[in-house]
């Protein structure tokens, strides 16, 4: 019901991601459509947020139950590319500007300290190759591998200077040991997440 009461006022094409509480492992996608389902009465606004039902699999994520949608590498990746074309969806995802579950004045307070930017000294204890993985299990990856360094001494942290901005994020290393800065634009985080795992 909240994400109804959330998507309601909201023009077609905008939606929310959650994990699902019915099935472990999946995801429920709302979507705000522009017209009913065939058969459905137009009404108070409800019947215009459609729900579905993202389905884990061994190579990633898919819609269940549509046997044209192809397994996605990513939820990210599925998302991105049912913003371009529905597919088996009945209309486009709408990227939001802001997550929808903000309230304006939090979206204010956060686009500006976005365009000021923000910084801080942080412990930096390495980089690890994932390969083709995103998403949490990407995190998951690199956060057992850097553990795993930490206590064999092969990787030692080390004091940066983290800052983050409109232009991405910028990492200067404060004792120049391991490099003297690394620049990562915007448009090439596609993912920030904490351990899965919860590993202290």
């Amino acid at each position: 019901m909240e994400s109804i009461n959330m998507l309601r006022e909201k023009p077609p094409g905008t939606f929310v991601v959650r994990d699902s509480n019915s099935f472990p492992g999946a995801f429920g996608l709302a979507l705000k459509v522009a017209t009913p389902p065939p058969g459905v009465q137009p009404g108070d606004g409800t019947e215009l947020v459609r729900h579905f039902l993202i389905e884990p699999s061994p190579k990633g994520v898919k819609l269940k139950g549509c046997n044209n949608e192809p397994v996605f590498g990513s939820l990210s990746a599925l998302v991105y590319q049912h913003s371009i074309t529905p597919l088996a969806l009945p209309i486009k995802l709408l990227l939001p500007e802001y997550d929808p579950a903000s309230t304006p004045e939090h979206v204010s307070a956060t686009q500006a300290l976005l365009e000021q930017g923000a910084a801080c000294n942080v412990a930096y204890i390495g980089s690890v190759d994932c390969e083709s993985l995103t998403g949490s299990e990407c995190v998951r990856r690199a956060v057992a591998r850097t553990v795993d360094d930490t206590q064999r001494g092969t990787s030692r942290p080390v004091s940066v200077h983290f800052k983050v901005s409109s232009q991405g994020v910028t990492l200067t290393d404060n004792t120049r040991k391991v490099f003297f800065r690394r620049h990562f634009p915007v448009n090439s985080v596609i993912f920030a997440g904490m351990d899965p795992a919860d590993r202290k």
